[in-house]
């Protein structure tokens, strides 16, 4: 089963990180590009731990074996 995201809403959003790294468990989403043509060209997470950035394809957070929507 996949994540239901909307690129729209993305800004803001929390995220659970489903293997923790380096206590890096609950992200937000700090930076959206958007084009135009509303299609995503950049996402930036951010650790809540600490404040770490993080860039990446805004797809993989549809893999609910890797992200959980909300912190949990």
């Amino acid at each position: 089963m996949k994540n239901q995201v909307n690129p729209k809403c993305l800004l803001n959003s929390k995220w659970t990180k489903q293997a923790v790294v380096n206590k890096q468990k609950h992200f937000i989403v700090t930076e959206l590009e958007i084009d135009d043509l509303q299609t995503v060209q950049r996402c930036v997470i951010q650790a809540v731990y600490n404040q770490q950035d993080f860039e990446i394809d805004w797809r993989e957070l549809k893999d609910r074996s890797h992200w959980q929507q909300g912190w949990k």
